[in-house]
């Protein structure tokens, strides 16, 4: 309580500004016993009276009023009126405290008083009607959710229902459940006992629940992330441009799969993905088929590509032997032979026909020059052997005619050879030879 009010301040207030004149020192002298009074009402205690209002006072002010003082004392005093008040409130106060008290959450309290004043522990009673009856029915509800869910909204909500039941039996009173409120319940109709025993129950029940609530949310975390993880994979697949991107996208479907595999069977996520499981694994069946034969297929180009690299690296730098050319002729046959057996209904099947048809006109650009070195090595060795002949005939004959007419048949045959073969140097020369001797031959025949 203040010890000067505010109307009593008011009082002494208005008397300061009377007796205060205008002059500076008198300003001053107003300013101190205004500090003094202000000092007075921002205090606590018992109200000022009128010694102490005077003593605050006259010392700088000697003319103040003294029926102001006594006013201000008077208005000072509080009511009787008000005072009477105060003792209900106060006892009304002390009750309120004790029952605060006597309902504290602790068994060195509440054991006692259940004993002795049961009645003070109403608030507490009621407190563990609303919170029992709360558990229950939270715990029923959650236990409809959990237990039977359709899908996963039944399982966030039942999830709510537990922990709102756990928070109903975590605010009841265990240090007096053994009590039962007799008082309370004949007049409240309690169709339950605060029993530890019952206490118990519920709690395992709701600890059971909670445990396949937490299991019940990893298996939707699962289902999610394999579900996501499949259409990944699957799209994966569909945008993949080869064999590599291909076997990626398998193994990653696959993962996924893994991941759904992984659902306890007796959780609701693992009855809500079993179809999609089952539609992924057949649909993985066929891909996995196809990525075989496409991998076949690839593996068969693959192989192609290398006979054809080593048919191609061989044919450079001619002219080479017919062997040489038998030799590189294989190669290309071999890897025709490979990209052959490339299915129709493979995705790698234009690829293969595009280099199909390519190494078939090579290996046919190899046989025709195989088949040209043939020919010419046969002229070449017909060519050598009139040559020989030719040069018996003209060391016995010397008929200038029959001589120029064996030249020009090992000119003809010569000729025969074609160009870029290993013969094709010495047809040169021999012919050469042929058509100098013809000359000569001429020459002499007409100078005789």
């Amino acid at each position: 309580m203040s010890r000067l009010n505010k109307r009593a301040w008011e009082i002494l207030i208005a008397e300061v500004y009377q007796c205060a004149r205008t002059d500076q020192l008198s300003q001053t002298e107003k300013l101190i016993v205004m500090q003094r009074l202000e000092k007075l009402r921002l205090e606590e205690g018992d109200p000022a009276e009128v010694e102490e209002l005077r003593d605050t006072v006259v010392d700088v002010f000697p003319q103040f009023s003294e029926k102001a003082l006594k006013a201000a004392a008077k208005a000072n005093r509080p009511s009787p009126a008000l005072s009477l008040m105060l003792w209900p409130a106060a006892l009304l106060l002390g009750a309120v405290g004790a029952i605060y008290v006597a309902n504290l959450p602790f068994g060195m309290i509440r054991r006692p008083v259940a004993r002795m004043a049961p009645n003070l522990l109403l608030p507490s009673y009621m407190s563990m009607d609303r919170n029992y009856r709360g558990a229950i029915a939270s715990m029923e509800q959650a236990d409809q959710l959990v237990n039977k869910a359709t899908s996963a909204a039944d399982l966030e909500l039942g999830a709510k229902k537990v922990k709102k039941a756990q928070a109903h039996l975590d605010a009841l009173p265990v240090g007096i459940l053994g009590y039962y409120p007799q008082g309370y319940c004949n007049l409240f109709s309690c169709t339950w006992r605060f029993t530890l025993d019952e206490f118990e129950s519920v709690r395992k029940q709701l600890g059971r629940m909670s445990a396949k609530v937490f299991q019940e949310q990893n298996a939707q975390t699962l289902l999610t992330e394999g579900t996501a993880a499949v259409n990944d994979a699957k799209q994966q697949y569909q945008q993949a441009t080869d064999a590599a991107e291909k076997q990626e996208a398998i193994a990653a479907w696959q993962a996924g799969m893994d991941l759904l595999n992984q659902i306890p069977s007796q959780t609701l996520a693992a009855r809500m993905g079993n179809t999609q499981l089952a539609a992924y694994r057949r649909d993985f069946r066929q891909v996995s088929s196809q990525a075989t034969a496409s991998n076949r297929s690839y593996s068969l180009i693959a192989a192609a590509k290398q006979f054809g690299w080593t048919a191609a690296n061989a044919a450079q730098n001619p002219p080479h032997t017919a062997a040489q050319w038998q030799e590189i002729a294989l190669l290309w046959q071999q890897a025709i032979d490979r990209l052959k057996q490339v299915p129709l209904a493979d995705p790698a099947y234009v690829d293969a026909q595009q280099k199909l048809a390519q190494y078939q006109q090579n290996l046919g650009v190899a046989r025709t020059r195989r088949q040209a070195e043939l020919e010419s090595a046969r002229a070449l060795r017909r060519g050598k052997e009139e040559i020989a002949q030719w040069q018996i005939l003209a060391g016995t004959n010397s008929n200038r005619g029959i001589l120029a007419s064996k030249l020009q048949s090992i000119v003809n045959e010569l000729e025969t050879v074609q160009p870029g073969t290993t013969a094709t140097a010495e047809a040169e020369e021999l012919l050469k030879f042929a058509r100098i001797e013809i000359l000569e031959l001429q020459s002499d025949s007409t100078v005789n």
